[in-house]
């Protein structure tokens, strides 16, 4: 609050060009414009409307891959060099791909955000799994338990710490690759607003 005052104060004494670095109080009523008007709540619900949709596609099957890759060798031994080699590739870069495979509309941005969601999913679920203590393991076999229930109650239950902490990383990816996405091909969503404004000065 204190910076916002001293941000205010400061541009109201000619500290700055409001056109280009606007006051609080100058944001304030572009906000209960763009409300008012409902484009603000438009852009809003079609960039959720993405995110959601991209985060459970990619979040769902990840978490199935690093349970599997835990539990079993040669998933491991098969999907392991896969991540390591697409995992650093800056997701963005996907982007002139997605628009050849899945046209401007939504499906190439849903795409994309599935695609950045399962790679720190997948890590994360795979390294709980990995880690679950072995006394775990073996009490769970000398009772006969079949893998059904080994994938159910042992691995999915040990790795569920790890596995919460990579679908929050997971969230932040996905809003922070949809809305760069959203700067080009399309004529929605928060990332569109944002880069619209900028267009026009509308900062």
């Amino acid at each position: 609050i204190g910076l916002l005052v001293i941000w205010q104060i400061m541009l109201m004494a000619g500290i700055g060009d409001r056109r280009f670095i606007p006051a609080p109080s100058d944001i304030a009523q572009r906000f209960v414009k763009l409300a008012g008007s409902g484009e603000l709540e438009w852009h809003v619900a079609v960039t959720l409307y993405r995110v959601i949709l991209g985060y459970i596609i990619g979040a769902v099957p990840a978490v199935a891959v690093g349970l599997l890759m835990a539990m079993f060798k040669p998933v491991r031994i098969f999907v392991d060099p896969l991540i390591a080699a697409l995992f650093p590739i800056p997701k963005i870069a996907l982007m002139p791909l997605l628009l050849l495979a899945f046209g401007f509309g939504d499906a190439s941005k849903i795409a994309l955000v599935a695609i950045a969601v399962f790679f720190p999913v997948v890590v994360n679920t795979y390294v709980g799994a990995a880690n679950i203590e072995k006394i775990y393991w073996d009490v769970a076999k000398n009772y006969g338990a079949s893998q059904t229930v080994m994938f159910t109650r042992i691995v999915f239950f040990g790795a569920l710490p790890t596995i919460f902490a990579g679908l929050r990383i997971a969230l932040a990816v996905s809003f922070i690759v949809l809305v760069a996405s959203e700067f080009v091909a399309t004529k929605s969503g928060i990332g569109y607003l944002i880069w619209n404004s900028w267009e026009l000065l509308q900062v």
